[in-house]
């Protein structure tokens, strides 16, 4: 459990947080274009989707506008598949020009030989890619029975990468809940480092499939092979940033739960508008960098993201643990808002109650 002193001294870092409102990622969702069609897009991307990608010098003329940038600022480029863009190389190299450091999120499929070397002449700094299983597991969620043989590829590239900050992520769901201890064993020997575990909430495409959606009784048993894990250190593994854990937040992660979306986080979508991370709620955007200046708006704009009493609702509205949660992450709220989609904590709570 965490400490009254622990949770205190977090609680004023976070208002500090709040306060400083420092931008040190900036997604761009640079297509929405897509390869594969996978059941737990939260996007609902798609191969021919009509939405045109943005060209690289309008993004650019919107980072231009940030006059503050702290050392660790990130600019990431997600989607859709980034890699179906030919043109990710000139905008990565522009951004180092200009003292910038920017990153990838793949599904791996198109990541070969050719694209590794040509991305990191480019200053390709960091890399995400996403394994989703053992084969069967994993080709059954990306809708492609190619998929697993490529990303595996895909990752012993950029293991095989000294420079490289790698790092590989797994959706966990019901089909590969079982096949986590194998999946590990799987990255050891593919020499990965850092491995992050998430859930998935109920949007965009995935919003109707059960298949999808762990039960609490297994998101419990997630929250404990994390903790097993970090103990052995085989592998960096944690939970990733998407909500609050209760008991397990000191022995999942390797900082108590802080949604930044919003408060140092920022994103740039495909059409100009301007919001935080890119699977929040498009009701959420802020501005658009076709009409406003994108560092005016981080900087005056941003307030439902930092004052977050607004989420105080539904099953937040009496939580003791809201001041640690603050309404879990921020992409849970979706729909009608009246409600956060999925409680993590509750989930936890009822798993104990069922082993009693």
């Amino acid at each position: 459990m965490i400490s009254s002193l622990k949770r205190v001294a977090f609680r004023k870092f976070r208002e500090s947080e709040v306060q400083l409102h420092e931008l040190n990622y900036l997604f761009w969702e640079c297509t929405t274009r897509c390869n594969l069609n996978c059941r737990h897009c939260g996007s609902d991307c798609s191969q021919d989707y009509s939405f045109p990608d943005m060209p690289v010098d309008d993004f650019l003329a919107a980072v231009d506008t940030i006059k503050e940038r702290p050392e660790n600022f990130t600019v990431v480029f997600t989607g859709g598949e980034p890699l179906l863009r030919k043109d990710l190389e000139l905008c990565g190299r522009a951004l180092r020009k200009r003292g910038l450091r920017w990153s990838l999120v793949t599904n791996g499929h198109l990541y070969d030989e050719q694209r590794h070397i040509s991305l990191l002449n480019a200053g390709l700094g960091a890399l995400t890619i996403s394994l989703d299983g053992l084969e069967a597991s994993h080709n059954w969620l990306r809708n492609n029975d190619k998929s697993f043989t490529k990303v595996i590829h895909a990752i012993e590239l950029a293991a095989s990468s000294g420079r490289l900050s790698f790092d590989v992520v797994t959706c966990v769901n019901q089909k590969n809940i079982s096949e986590l201890a194998q999946i590990r064993d799987l990255l050891v020997s593919a020499n990965v480092k850092s491995w992050r575990l998430f859930t998935i909430i109920p949007i965009g495409r995935a919003a109707g499939d059960q298949e999808l959606q762990l039960t609490d009784n297994q998101f419990a048993e997630l929250m404990d092979f994390i903790a097993l894990q970090r103990k052995g250190k085989q592998i960096d593994v944690k939970f990733s940033c998407e909500g609050y854990v209760g008991k397990y937040e000191p022995l999942v992660r390797d900082s108590y739960f802080f949604c930044r979306a919003g408060i140092n986080i920022g994103s740039v979508l495909i059409d100009g508008s301007i919001s935080a991370c890119p699977n929040i709620n498009r009701s959420f955007t802020q501005g658009n960098i076709y009409r406003d200046n994108l560092y005016e708006v981080w900087l005056n704009k941003f307030l439902p993201f930092r004052n977050r009493e607004w989420t105080k609702k539904g099953k937040c509205a009496s939580c003791k643990d809201y001041k640690d949660c603050w309404g879990n992450g921020f992409h849970n709220w979706h729909g009608d808002m009246n409600d956060v989609l999925v409680c993590h904590k509750e989930k936890i709570e009822h798993a104990t109650k069922n082993q009693h």
